[in-house]
């Protein structure tokens, strides 16, 4: 027997490596180690022979067995690792060519603008904060001043929701707001945000639609006060437009969540029914802004005694608008590649303050 195991085992080993293919392999293996196999069959013998002869004759066709599935195992690795490198050597590609006209990208006009808007903020000390679209009734109105009944919510035509399960009324968020909320109430001042992100209305033309962007700001602390916010968009506004000198002014205005509250209107001109950004003697309505509102403060877990901020919001369509000449709000969302290759921005026009911020 003896004999017979180790002639087995030459002849097996030798087949093994002179495999032509995977599949005279496993044709091999089912030879050897199927149910049929000649070594599967040498172990059907151990019912006949001596008890004596058993054990050794056990453990040597064990041996046999554990060195033929290696060797099999080996031999098939080989042959998965030499069809990886035929396909990979069959589907290279030339990096070294140029892409084809036709398939180079460009950044939609709002992505880069909301890059813009954070390289500025960004180097004020501004960090970036985020929440969900859908928002319940508490975050969205309630805690912003709205209370219940409250003619100001008729003004956002809102997109409600379901009631959840847990009886909650649900939307989707009228402005990025509720994110101030929310950051007031997990993290402790100072606090100094800026939010951008989707908000939702029930409206549509020119200068509107269902769906669009806003980025606001948040700044709490102990000090803050109305002509730090005044310092804070004057100086976006002069960068954002790449006006060193523009002119603002602040106009008494009302939103339940400040006060006091003010719209802010940057310098312009109308003449000839082309608009222009700059100290040309008339003015352009820009933003919202004002001090937080004490209720707010209180919504939130804040002693309005202790602490205090000023928060503001604008559109990002709007800005682009203003700053890119695009004069209809609706074709940044109809998906027209010939208007995004004209407005987009090349992939690496990465916009920062000192690089600059536009091509």
């Amino acid at each position: 027997m003896t004999e017979t195991i180790d002639s087995i085992r030459t002849e097996m080993l030798a087949a093994v490596s002179g495999a032509a293919d995977a599949g005279a392999l496993e044709a091999l293996r089912v030879s050897a180690l199927g149910k049929s196999g000649r070594i599967t069959a040498l172990l059907k013998n151990l019912g006949t022979m001596p008890v004596e002869e058993r054990k050794g004759f056990g453990q040597q066709v064990n041996v046999l067995k554990d060195e033929v599935t290696a060797a099999i195992d080996a031999r098939k690795t080989a042959f998965a690792g030499a069809a990886l490198n035929a396909r990979l050597a069959s589907e290279s590609m030339d990096v070294s060519l140029p892409i084809r006209p036709e398939a180079k990208g460009t950044l939609h006009p709002i992505s880069q603008t909301m890059d813009e808007v954070a390289a500025i903020f960004g180097q004020m000390g501004f960090e970036i904060a985020d929440g969900p679209d859908v928002e319940d009734d508490f975050h969205n109105f309630t805690a912003l001043n709205f209370p219940p009944g409250h003619p100001a919510r008729e003004m956002h035509d809102t997109f409600f929701l379901p009631p959840g399960d847990d009886g909650n009324r649900y939307l989707l968020r009228t402005h990025t707001s509720p994110v101030q909320i929310r950051t007031m109430m997990s993290v402790k001042p100072p606090i100094r945000v800026i939010i951008p992100g989707r908000t939702y209305r029930c409206d549509y033309d020119m200068t509107h639609t269902p769906m669009f962007h806003q980025v606001e700001l948040l700044v709490i602390d102990t000090e803050t006060n109305m002509s730090h916010l005044r310092g804070c968009l004057q100086e976006f506004v002069r960068t954002y437009f790449g006006v060193d000198d523009l002119t603002t002014r602040f106009r008494p205005s009302f939103f339940p969540f400040t006060e006091p509250s003010a719209e802010m209107d940057i310098g312009c001109s109308r003449k000839g029914g082309e608009l222009k950004i700059g100290n040309y003697g008339d003015w352009l309505e820009i933003l919202g802004c004002g001090m937080v509102h004490p209720n707010v403060l209180k919504a939130c877990g804040l002693d309005p005694e202790v602490y205090q901020g000023f928060a503001a919001g604008m559109g990002i369509e709007r800005i682009a608008m203003l700053k890119y000449g695009i004069p209809d709000l609706r074709t940044f969302f109809e998906s027209d590649l010939r208007w995004l290759r004209h407005y987009g921005f090349a992939s690496l026009d990465v916009p920062t303050v000192t690089g600059g911020l536009t091509r």
